[in-house]
């Protein structure tokens, strides 16, 4: 394996010289670091990592952590941070804390030392505080902590607005007893997306009934536990919007297996999106998310934390799109994707808290 030194050697420069050019000081010239980096390409050298991190103080690696690996929607999460990554240089170091402030914790008390930033997704509605104190001076960027942001940079899902508009969507369309389906209580994604809900229903005159307000987990079972026990309802719901697309899958599920039709008997919409809402049958109405450019994005937010420091806060909201299909009850003429007004569009970046 060539060492530096032959690099040095084949180049005609020193060794401080080719040292420079892989840690990108600007003290050399343009030509010399072309002739380094031609040369060490062609002995196949790779500097050393670990060396280069001491002598830099960083280690060219992001710590993610998110509540869970599995699935299509963190998986989309994942591929963007990945390859805004990889296209400045940077490697991932990824771990998931189950949903779990206890685990989240202590992954990320063991990436500290590893990293040179940290992007989390922490729904627990109280983890964000205990990331802040634990994070040190590793610069720190927070996917949908809810509204209490008090320092760095932060991206939300428009939560609320996403979930107000569907709701608002099955009320053009006729329904009055509307149900839901939401995820864990303590979830920022539950809580705003609740919101939403009530907030269209009591905006159209409609009292809340907390019989139609059922709690999941955001699996497709617990989807389909709290769809059996919609369906058991008299009277029954003629609509539901289900926290998520995976609980909206079971939700499609429990309805064909008592021998009802989505959306005659029962109009669904989901939320986020995911590749199998569109080949559902039948295709289930949902709120998409760009899942992929949120990763890109909180990507990008830390590094600039990581080149120009902590300053204002700035907390990004996501926008999100309203995608009309076959399982909300619409005519076949509206059974398409609507591409038009974003929801959230109007809060891309709050200053401040």
């Amino acid at each position: 394996m060539a060492t530096i030194r032959d690099v040095a050697r084949e180049a005609g420069v020193s060794i401080a010289t080719v040292s420079r050019v892989f840690n990108d000081s600007e003290l050399v010239s343009d030509g010399t670091r072309r002739q380094v980096q031609d040369v060490a390409s062609r002995l196949n050298y790779l500097p050393n990592g670990v060396a280069r991190s001491l002598i830099t103080s960083r280690t060219h690696t992001l710590g993610v952590l998110l509540p869970d690996l599995h699935g299509e929607f963190f998986s989309e999460v994942i591929r963007g941070i990945d390859r805004a990554a990889r296209q400045q240089g940077f490697h991932l170091l990824v771990s998931s804390s189950h949903a779990a402030t206890e685990e989240l914790m202590a992954a990320l008390r063991l990436m500290r030392g590893r990293i040179d930033g940290l992007i989390v997704m922490a729904p627990d509605v109280e983890a964000s505080g205990a990331i802040r104190a634990d994070a040190g001076e590793v610069p720190v960027v927070l996917l949908n902590p809810g509204d209490d942001v008090e320092v760095g940079e932060a991206i939300s899902i428009a939560n609320h607005e996403g979930a107000a508009t569907v709701v608002r969507h099955l009320l053009a369309l006729g329904h009055r007893r509307i149900a839901t389906v939401v995820g864990p209580e303590r979830n920022v994604d539950a809580r705003q997306r609740l919101g939403g809900y009530r907030a269209s229903l009591e905006n159209a005159g409609i009292p809340l009934d907390p019989d139609l307000e059922l709690t999941g987990d955001f699996t497709e079972f617990s989807g389909y536990a709290a769809a059996r026990a919609l369906l058991q309802l008299v009277p029954r719901p003629t609509a539901v919007f289900v926290g998520n697309d995976k609980m909206a899958v079971g939700v499609m599920g429990a309805v064909s297996d008592a021998g009802l039709k989505v959306p005659d008997d029962l109009a669904v919409v989901g939320f986020d999106d995911i590749e199998m809402a569109r080949y559902l049958t039948p295709p289930l109405t949902t709120v998409h998310v760009d899942a992929f450019r949120l990763g890109e994005c909180a990507v990008e937010k830390l590094l600039r934390l990581t080149r120009d420091g902590q300053g204002p806060v700035r907390h990004e909201v996501m926008p999100a799109t309203l995608v009309v299909r076959g399982s909300c009850g619409a005519s076949s003429a509206d059974a398409r994707v609507h591409r038009g007004d974003l929801i959230g569009a109007r809060f891309p970046e709050r200053e401040g808290r």
